[in-house]
């Protein structure tokens, strides 16, 4: 057995190895030491007699999930090593072997699943060496095996990290030739395969087997994308390796192509929390989290997918608001067809696991049960006027003659497990209806036949029992040994009494053993017969499960949309805004009715593209830019917004640079990450996107930030010519209202009253003076020592630094844009060099050329040593 164990786990790599004993998991030599530890089972040692003990640790089979659950979530990789061949009839030692290898990209148990969640295996390869253009390309592909939904992309590098935040696999396979890494994957396993299972011809040939096809140019795929080909292969051979199961229930392959919908780049799914929140990542808190409204799994994984690619294109939007418009002004219909889908159950994960061959019983009876919601649900979609609903109509496969048949054969409920029998039902089959009355018959036969023995023999407490050593006996106590009859055949002794078997007792014991055996093989016939008729319809199922689940977003959004008094967008073609009321989504659904103030945003060509918000902390600014972008997105996906009118212009692109953190394990400084990811969205942003920036420049010195931040308005406002909403405490950069016509000043409203203020969260025009950072400090609970320290030190700064007026002494000179020609020096008058204060007393008229030159010279290497002493810091 051991032989068997070593071979299991060569086998299996670096996976930790559940082998089966009888009715236990056993895991040897350091597996069991990494178990015992994180899973607190006790550690014992097998051949504890010999110089060289094996560490040993186990636990019933029953809880391998929970078990595997937590291995899992801590990280490791587990191979299930099975007995692969009835006990009973083997001969010899019992044979086992890998069954299936769990890691977190491969998961398809409910128990190890979060029902509202993808959970994705992603691989990624890459070209040998950049194109011509520089550009090095990238094979990337994602399968949700739970469900069996494949796709795969052709990307640049530099695209990498988005497409992975967007996706959020579990695990990542790298080719190990490959100097690929991935930015912020933390949570997601890494595991490195041979660069031959991304090789061309092999992924193609993996593909094209299973498939059932020479090429994937059916599926969209031209052959330009071959990286994308070669990431999807490298998928296809893990999954073989890994399942050891049939996986007939991906049938097919997406092709995703980057563009082809609103691009959010991780830092602004972040920053916008979209799916989770920034302080503890937890969905509870982000937009997802308000708008999933959702009753099935299926809806809400499909709600997580629509968020995660809006639509770019207005027809496809209008196509969704339509059906949720039609769910919002029929509450009926939208409650019928809510009530129905809270009865459905997960038919995607259902059928992956039928098509796996891991199905259960009551698997079966979950897909039966959905079958019978669907002729109330169809009929009630009937003659809809969305064409959205009356598509979805058409596409329910009600599939008839599979459910009658699941509903004709199975008990409710049914067991977990098919091999111990129960589930069919009485007078479904007529053999398995005989074995069973058999069986019963039998055991009300041994009933009454001990009632007959005791009568006979006048042993009062006789009594037949039975053990799985010898079967059926009769026990009698050592007080009556005398009135045991002659064709009484002892078999066992015990301390008080004797055991003893007939041969009418063996040959009724033989019966319905026998009896009760067969009945469970025929049963677990007849439910493998009904898995494959499952397995047969699988397709028509498929597509109905991803009707209930496109049935249940819309009436989802529509929910929300009435229960939180959302409008529906008007999408555009143009890049504009015009908001009016709008309110944070989230916010306003957790703040009581009323306490959150509405606000607009207009933003055109005519009445200014750039929005430069001034104010206070805790003002409001950040919501306000926040939920602009957040409404955008929400349009794009098809849904109702929190306003009171929306207008909306297509984005293909959000940014958003909010909020700011270290990432030190990088060597990069808050500031560092600030200028990078502002730098992409000047690099990448075009006049389509939406750009909300708060805070720009705050990372360093006030000269440093306040002219980055200057340039960077002039540029979004003169070059990129994009919406954006930009927040600053730099109160200077409003003067550049002077300069650029297409850039609006906005502040948030300040109520003073004696030395106390209230914010008033309204966003109305004009610039703010104030940033009223000690009263914010006050509220946040500074000891108010620190605070009045601070108002004395503030008004001598003040009285140093502002005239009557309250403007700043120093002259701000408004640049105007840079030319080829010109060199602008400085945005301000800064304080003069030394030097320039020793040029100022020369006398030249004194000096002699030899003179003039050595100074020169003297100059030169003070402003050589300045700068050496500037690099060290």
């Amino acid at each position: 057995m051991m032989q068997q164990y070593m071979d299991a786990k060569n086998a299996c790599g670096d996976a930790l190895l559940f082998f089966r004993m009888g009715d236990f998991y056993e895991l040897f030599s350091e597996d069991a030491k990494v178990a015992a530890q994180v899973l607190g089972l006790t550690l014992t040692s097998r051949d504890k007699n010999t110089d060289n003990p094996v560490p040993m640790a186990g636990f019933p089979h029953h809880q391998c999930e929970s078990y595997l659950g937590k291995l899992i979530r801590q990280g490791y990789r587990v191979a299930i090593c099975e007995q692969v061949e009835d006990p009973k009839q083997a001969k010899g030692l019992v044979k086992r072997d890998i069954t299936r290898v769990v890691t977190p990209g491969t998961l398809t148990d409910d128990a190890l699943l979060d029902p509202r969640e993808s959970n994705y295996l992603a691989a990624v390869t890459s070209a040998k060496k950049p194109d011509a253009k520089g550009v090095t390309w990238l094979g990337l592909a994602w399968i949700e095996l739970s469900t069996g939904r494949f796709w795969a992309s052709q990307i640049a590098s530099t695209k990498l990290a988005d497409e992975i935040s967007r996706i959020g696999p579990s695990e990542c396979l790298i080719d190990e030739a490959a100097p690929i890494t991935l930015s912020g994957s933390e949570s997601i396993m890494i595991t490195l395969r041979p660069s031959f299972e991304f090789a061309k011809e092999d992924s193609q040939r993996v593909l094209a087997e299973h498939f059932g096809t020479a090429s994937l140019e059916g599926f969209g795929f031209d052959d330009e994308e071959i990286h994308a080909v070669r990431a999807a292969g490298g998928v296809i051979a893990y999954l073989r390796e890994t399942q050891r199961a049939s996986l007939d229930h991906i049938r097919r392959i997406v092709p995703y192509r980057p563009g082809t919908s609103l691009e959010i780049d991780h830092a602004t799914r972040r920053s916008l929390e979209i799916t989770r929140t920034i302080r503890d990542g937890r969905r509870e808190g982000s937009l997802l989290w308000v708008l999933d409204r959702t009753v099935t799994a299926m809806g809400s994984r499909l709600l997580a997918d629509w968020i995660a690619n809006p639509l770019t294109e207005i027809d496809e939007i209008d196509y969704r608001l339509d059906a949720v418009e039609e769910f919002l002004n029929d509450v009926s219909l939208s409650d019928d067809v809510r009530t129905e889908l809270k009865g459905v159950h997960d038919m995607q994960r259902l059928l992956a696991r039928v098509a796996t061959g891991r199905c259960s019983p009551r698997d079966l009876s979950f897909i039966g049960k959905t079958l019978q919601s669907l002729p109330k649900l169809k009929a009630r979609i009937t003659a809809r006027k969305s064409p959205y609903l009356q598509e979805l109509e058409q596409a329910i496969d009600l599939c008839p003659d599979l459910r009658s048949q699941l509903d004709a054969a199975l008990d409710d409920p049914c067991p977990l497990l098919a091999k111990d029998g129960g589930f069919i039902k009485s007078g479904f089959h007529e053999q398995l209806d005989q074995l069973r009355t058999l069986a019963t018959g039998g055991k009300e036969w041994i009933a009454q036949y001990q009632a007959a023995q005791m009568e006979a023999t006048g042993i009062s407490n006789l009594k037949v029992g039975f053990n799985k050593v010898f079967g059926y006996y009769l026990e009698v106590t050592n007080a009556h040994k005398d009135k045991v009859p002659d064709d009484f055949i002892r078999k066992q002794t015990l301390k008080n009494a004797e055991r003893y078997i007939t041969p009418e007792l063996k040959e009724y014991e033989e019966k319905v053993l026998s009896a009760d055996d067969k009945a469970k093989e025929l049963e677990y016939e007849l439910f493998v017969q009904l898995r494959d008729l499952v397995q047969a319809a699988s397709q028509r199922l498929q597509t109905t499960a991803d009707v209930l689940s496109q049935l249940d977003v819309l009436a989802a959004l529509a929910d929300v949309a009435r229960r939180q008094d959302y409008v529906r967008p008007q999408v555009v073609q143009q890049p504009e805004l015009e908001i009016i009321d709008g309110r944070h989504p989230v916010l306003d659904a957790t703040l009581n009715e009323g306490a959150f103030v509405p606000n607009d945003t207009i933003a055109n060509a005519q009445q200014g593209l750039v929005l430069l918000i001034t104010g206070p902390n805790m003002a409001g600014k950040s919501t306000y830019i926040r939920q602009v972008a957040l409404m955008s997105l929400m349009a794009q996906i098809g849904s109702f917004v929190p306003a009171r009118k929306a207008v909306l212009g297509i984005a293909d692109r959000i940014f958003a640079r909010v909020g700011a953190s270290d990432e030190l394990s990088k060597g990069q400084s808050t500031f560092m990450v600030e200028m990078t990811e502002t730098a992409r969205i000047l690099n990448t942003a075009t006049e389509r996107s939406l750009v909300i920036l708060d805070e720009i420049g705050r990372g360093t010195s006030t000269y440093d930030g306040l002219s980055l931040a200057w340039a960077i308005v002039e540029h979004m406002h003169d070059q990129l010519e994009c919406r954006t909403l930009f927040a600053t405490h730099y109160h200077e950069l409003t003067e550049l209202k002077k300069s650029l016509p297409r850039l609006k000043n906005l502040n948030v409203s300040v109520k003073e009253w004696q030395d106390d203020v209230v914010f008033l969260h309204k966003i109305v025009e004009g610039a703010a003076d104030k940033s009223y950072g000690i009263h914010v400090a006050q509220l946040a609970g500074v000891p108010a020592s620190v605070n009045e320290r601070a108002k004395q030190i503030l008004a001598h700064l003040e009285a140093e630094s502002l005239n009557a007026n309250g403007k700043s002494k120093k002259q701000v000179n408004i640049p105007q844009p840079r030319r080829a020609s010109q060199l602008q020096l400085t945005l301000f008058d800064f304080a003069d060099h030394p030097l320039l204060e020793k040029i100022r007393d020369l006398s030249l008229d004194s000096m002699s050329p030899m003179d003039a030159l050595m100074l020169v010279k003297q100059w030169q290497e003070t402003l050589k040593n300045e700068a050496e002493v500037r690099s060290r810091f």
